[in-house]
């Protein structure tokens, strides 16, 4: 629980600002009897069971407050648009009811898994698996490449334009995957 940061946080806001977050960090304490605080993107959060449920920002000329419930209400950042004294929140009893339910849809939120790459796999040319073929030293380090390494390799010789540019390509790649480089080896720092 990081409530000597949010401490931090509120004395440094701006004098208006002071009041504001003060007033509706003891709403959300006074909602929620689990929470914790932690300062998430340099704002303070109000985390439940791991799950952000409340945020609070102070800027030069307003605050915000966010329901992590519904990030997409309100105007520019927060729920409540630009909040410049407790007169623009809602009455406690209303802004306790919300966030109580911004926590409990807090809870309730999957989270969903990475998309995969849209990256689709280039087929290994033939004239190229000869060419590694005939260099086993090559043929091992370029087994030995991440798929992202290979594909680089391998756009590039695919890439070509006219069949002498692939064919010298061809001949470069191998020489350079024999000697252990990967495509863009003159760039990376020694």
């Amino acid at each position: 629980m990081s409530t000597d940061r949010v401490d931090a946080y509120i004395d440094e806001a701006q004098p208006f600002a002071r009041p504001i977050l003060r007033h509706v960090r003891k709403l959300v304490h006074r909602a929620l009897a689990d929470v914790e605080e932690a300062i998430k993107w340099g704002m303070p959060y109000f985390v439940v069971n791991g799950k952000n449920a409340v945020g609070m920002a102070a800027f030069k000329q307003h605050a915000a407050v966010t329901l992590c419930s519904d990030i997409s209400a309100g105007e520019g950042m927060g729920n409540f648009g630009k909040i410049t004294s407790l007169d623009d929140l809602p009455a406690d009893d209303e802004l306790i009811a919300m966030i109580q339910d911004s926590a409990e849809a807090a809870q309730g939120r999957v989270e969903t898994p990475p998309k995969p790459s849209s990256k689709l796999a280039i087929p290994m040319p033939d004239d190229f698996a000869a060419s590694l073929a005939a260099s086993p030293a090559a043929q091992s380090v370029f087994d030995g490449f991440t798929d992202a390494q290979r594909r680089d390799y391998l756009e590039w010789i695919t890439s070509a334009k006219r069949e002498e540019t692939r064919v010298k390509r061809i001949a470069t790649v191998t020489e350079w995957i024999g000697e252990g480089k990967k495509r863009n080896w003159k760039y990376e720092k020694c």
